[in-house]
């Protein structure tokens, strides 16, 4: 895996079952500040619907701040926006940039990896349980 593959699947978190991409790290990706993306949404707020973007509950935000290690001190007034993949998507293409145009590309890439990497996880599971409860 390359570096920047790596770089992006551990931009991907698992919330609510869904696996998301946050605010900050998307603004980062396609070099913008956090508030400008977020304003670019709620300009644009009927393209994200609740399946494509939600907000993070406090309770969200705590438990995801211990497992990437941000403080609590500055910066943030509000709770991050989760985005699914549709949401990235539909970001990218609000943006309008190339660095938006190449890091959707780089992260639809990223997850199609991902996909295909659990996908093969499932079927040689499938495969063990059936050989288990074969024998």
């Amino acid at each position: 895996m390359t570096q920047e593959l790596i770089y992006i699947q551990n931009k991907i978190y698992e919330i609510r079952r869904q696996r998301v991409m946050l605010d900050f790290d998307l603004a980062e990706m396609y070099q913008v500040e956090t508030k400008n993306l977020n304003l670019s949404v709620k300009r644009n707020i009927k393209r994200f619907p609740s399946d494509f973007m939600f907000q993070l509950t406090n309770e969200e935000w705590d438990n995801l701040r211990l497992q990437i290690e941000t403080s609590k001190r500055g910066g943030r007034r509000y709770l991050p926006y989760a985005f699914t993949e549709q949401g990235v998507a539909m970001l990218s293409g609000l943006l309008n940039s190339d660095i938006a145009i190449e890091m959707n590309i780089r992260t639809c890439g990223t997850k199609t990896h991902c996909r295909q990497t659990s996908s093969a996880n499932r079927f040689s599971y499938g495969r063990t349980k059936q050989r288990i409860v074969s024998n």
